[in-house]
């Protein structure tokens, strides 16, 4: 996934009221971005840091600016626009860098399944073989050298796990498949000491049969894209 245009690129200053984000540019101004990440973003932010924020053209964004990229302390690169994991995604699949995920014919996406009133983030087809469902999530928290998820509780993403389940019991296929948007990840766990139900559901939907599944990223100002498996630790939980 490309940048265009490139990101521009400043310093974190703070990110307040969930959606907004203050970064200082190199002309010593600061503007006001739109943050696309619902989450806590927790070890996520750090402030006076460098980010890359993209520009939208729509003159009806009060915001036209949006935060792509943030950096760590440490130099890690982070994708924090969660909104971006369902495009990586797709576009790994399609390029076949998943091979857990090779071979069907069709790739639709947001369509409803599920007694839940849900949206499968992508269905996967092809003659012959079952229907592969398949849920995306964007890791981004990194604790104690792993990855976990969530970073908040999610009751949304316990809802997701119950449909999953509920498409394995019909013959189905189903795929949580975690999108790691972390160039210092390079495992992940369910995040219990955050979601204790979470990772018991988790756990619960791995031994029904759902199959989770990890890739993780290269990042650069210039593109994100999926480029390696990463392992899924089910029983590493702080």
């Amino acid at each position: 996934m490309k940048f265009i245009p490139s990101l521009q690129q400043g310093k974190l200053v703070r990110r307040y009221k969930r959606f907004l984000t203050d970064v200082l540019l190199a002309d010593g101004q600061e503007r006001t971005i739109h943050c696309p990440n619902t989450g806590s973003m927790k070890n996520c932010l750090f402030e006076g840091e460098d980010v890359w924020f993209s520009e939208s053209d729509n003159p009806k964004r009060k915001y036209p600016n949006t935060w792509e990229i943030a950096q760590t302390d440490e130099g890690h690169l982070i994708g924090i626009n969660t909104g971006r994991a369902n495009h990586l995604a797709t576009e790994a699949i399609e390029q076949q860098v998943i091979p857990e995920l090779a071979g069907y014919e069709t790739l639709k996406k947001e369509v409803k399944y599920g007694n839940e009133n849900s949206r499968i983030d992508i269905l996967l087809t092809a003659p012959e073989q079952p229907n592969c469902y398949v849920e995306i999530k964007s890791c981004t928290l990194l604790e104690d050298n792993s990855g976990y998820f969530p970073d908040a509780v999610t009751t949304r993403g316990q809802k997701h796990l119950r449909e999953l389940m509920e498409m394995a019991a019909q013959g189905h296929r189903a795929v949580l498949l975690f999108i790691v948007q972390h160039t210092g990840i390079d495992r992940v766990s369910p995040a219990a000491h955050i979601d204790p139900e979470y990772s018991a559901l988790l756990k619960q939907a791995a031994n029904s049969g759902v199959e989770i599944i990890a890739y993780g990223t290269t990042i650069c100002p210039e593109e994100i894209k999926v480029t390696h498996a990463v392992d899924v630790l089910l029983d590493e939980c702080i």
